[in-house]
């Protein structure tokens, strides 16, 4: 049974997705579109509970089906998939939302029109748990933090900016915002392993402000694990007078960042603190080595860590895989931060092979040309920059990040098959 007191009258009905042949599910007879009520009688909130609850060797499983409960029974052995999906991983409602008001929430930004679910600010620890989402410790209840205890819930990923409390409560106007080194010194007392970040906003919360924060956080090492540096990210449906960094002003970050490194791989034997990509590419610097990053991208790079010096690495096998779709003109769509750096893998790659290459750095028309990466591109952003720039091409190559949407939709809805049918071209995607 769960070590979490679970008040027996919740019950939180969760729709089964999806049962994977041969596995634990389907010998026990559940199906898609049953609802699942409790295992072993306990009632599951989300996909949290559902994994403990089933680590048990025998399981009940109480279902509605048709209007009627019925009961299923099977046996797990250890390590034997439970083979059950949801369509959702939190049963008891909506995902808990942020209650911070902060002046670069980059959902606030959004342009209108995108797909419903990347309007939600979610702040729900338990998909920090389970997806690496990052979340801000304000709206935890002291039934959340005993359930985090219980359950071990590690590692979570938080977003701290900075550890001085007024400048945190400024940042993100919310009272509770200031109470953040208690909260992870908190975690760190449990033995939750947490990785942290910092989004900078020019004046606000970098120079000294900076230094604070890295030296509070490294504080917490070992159960602290890491904090990543980044720009703040500002979109052209912004309503104030923040601004985005410039070049000239990424070199100061980034020697500032390492000057900590230094300092911090002496203490602690290893950086700690790590800047984004997008802050070598603002200041035209090289991304470091792989080692610089100390075996932790995994863990970091969902938040632009280290994506540029992996890509390199991994390049020969890209390179390969780009030789194999044959075509004499192939046009490969990136965003415009990263367009440089591919340029050059392009003359190599056309040096090497005899195929003609021609990089298109796609503006972001949905978010505003501020916004460079090209994981955050539209299909409708592909569309025009390729009508833009009208040339003789066989193949044409998009970045894989546009498309993690259901379904491989990208974030205007729109997918790889509907830019191939536009321009009757092979479209294939590329990590």
């Amino acid at each position: 049974m769960a070590a979490f007191d679970f008040d027996p009258g919740e019950v939180f009905p969760a729709p089964v997705a999806g049962v994977a042949p041969r596995s634990v599910a389907a010998r026990a007879g559940l199906r898609p579109g049953d609802l699942l009520l409790a295992v072993n009688g306990v009632p599951a909130r989300d996909v949290i509970d559902v994994q403990v609850l089933t680590s048990e060797p025998r399981l009940i499983f109480l279902i509605e089906r048709d209007g009627k409960r019925l009961e299923r029974r099977a046996r797990r052995r250890y390590g034997q998939p439970l083979g059950l999906t949801f369509e959702t991983e939190v049963f008891d409602g909506p995902v808990r939302v942020c209650r911070n008001h902060c002046d670069f929430c980059f959902v606030a930004q959004m342009p209108p029109d995108l797909r419903g679910p990347l309007y939600v600010k979610d702040d729900d620890y338990r998909l920090s748990f389970l997806h690496g989402n990052y979340i801000t410790l304000t709206n935890l209840s002291e039934r959340d933090w005993e359930r985090i205890e219980a359950y071990h819930l590690s590692p979570l990923y938080v977003s701290v900016h900075a550890t001085e409390p007024d400048v945190r409560v400024s940042l993100m106007h919310n009272p509770r915002a200031g109470q953040i080194m208690a909260q992870l010194e908190r975690l760190a007392s449990l033995g939750i392993e947490v990785h942290t970040q910092a989004v900078l906003l020019p004046g606000r919360n970098d120079g000294a402000h900076l230094d604070r924060t890295i030296a509070d956080l490294a504080g917490l090492h070992p159960h602290l694990r890491s904090l990543c540096v980044a720009p703040v990210g500002l979109t052209r449906w912004r309503h104030d007078a923040l601004r985005p960094y410039t070049g000239a002003e990424a070199a100061p970050v980034l020697d500032q960042v390492a000057w900590w490194q230094a300092q911090l791989r002496e203490r602690l034997g290893l950086a700690f603190v790590y800047a984004s990509d997008e802050w070598y590419l603002l200041a035209g610097q090289d991304a470091p080595p792989l080692d610089a990053y100390d075996a932790l991208l995994p863990a970091l790079i969902e938040n632009g860590v280290g994506m540029v010096r992996t890509f390199l690495e991994r390049w020969p096998e890209t390179q390969a895989k780009l030789a194999r779709l044959g075509g004499t003109r192939q046009t490969w769509v990136t965003g415009t931060l990263f367009a440089p750096a591919l340029a050059t893998c392009a003359a190599d790659f056309a040096r090497e092979t005899g195929v003609a290459v021609e990089v298109v750095a796609t503006p972001n028309r949905a978010f505003g040309e501020t916004v460079t990466v090209a994981g955050l591109l539209t299909a409708g952003d592909v569309i025009a920059a390729l009508e833009a720039a009208p040339a003789s091409r066989d193949v044409l190559v998009l970045p894989e990040a546009m498309f993690r949407g259901p379904e491989g939709c990208a974030l205007d809805g729109g997918t790889r098959d509907d830019i191939q049918r536009h321009f009757n071209r092979p479209v294939h995607t590329v990590a």
